[in-house]
């Protein structure tokens, strides 16, 4: 289990990247906007289980690496670093958000939510960032990798449901100002992309050694 300090340190990090909007969080709000609140608690709801899966893959894979090799890990965490700054690269220069945030129809709670389920799921940018994002703040010496992976993304998951939670109790409530206010949907690219790159280049160079 990481100590106390490592997993205010992860929860601090997850709290950033979880209040800065992102594709995720513009999709639970056009839910909200289009068909209320209990649209957009359906569609956190079926995003959050895909992530569990993706939670899951993440923390057999790191394993598997660190039981193969120890020097394997530290690349995956580098590489891991590396891919949370091209992430802001990317996010910088996308405009894909816009785009997503327009896929969002009417449909009843239960569709909503597996269409939840499915498009994070299937999502591979989504199995990425947690194989580049949780090994950062996995401690080697404190005992099971699979345990710490398991603990660090259900904390992660739970964070991430009461965040989102409240994006689509806000946008259920004044939804009209999120849907007019293009200043919100351009202004959050560069502070999420701006977020990716910081954290990447902080866990490149603070990242803890294999011992």
């Amino acid at each position: 289990m990481p100590e106390l300090p490592q997993i205010y340190l992860f929860i601090a990090a997850s709290l950033v990247l979880l209040l800065t909007p992102g594709p995720a969080v513009l999709y639970i709000i056009a839910r909200s906007v289009n068909q209320g609140r209990m649209a957009g608690f359906a569609s956190v709801l079926g995003l959050e289980l895909g992530t569990l899966f993706h939670v899951a893959a993440a923390a057999c894979g790191v394993s598997a690496l660190l039981l193969s090799s120890a020097l394997a890990f530290n690349i995956v965490k580098y590489l891991g670093a590396a891919y949370l700054i091209f992430l802001g690269i990317h996010k910088l220069l996308s405009r894909e958000d816009a785009q997503r945030e327009k896929m969002a129809g009417r449909a009843s709670l239960l569709q909503i939510f597996w269409q939840g389920v499915i498009v994070n799921l299937l999502n591979p940018k989504t199995a990425f960032f947690f194989f580049a994002f949780l090994p950062q703040f996995i401690d080697i010496s404190k005992g099971n990798v699979t345990l710490q992976m398991l603990f660090l993304g259900g904390l992660f998951v739970l964070l991430a449901t009461i965040s989102d939670g409240i994006y689509a109790l806000l946008a259920g409530s004044v939804g009209h100002w999120f849907q007019k206010n293009q200043r919100f949907l351009k202004g959050q690219r560069y502070f999420a992309g701006g977020v990716y790159i910081g954290l990447g280049i902080t866990t490149a160079l603070s990242g803890s050694e294999s011992k």
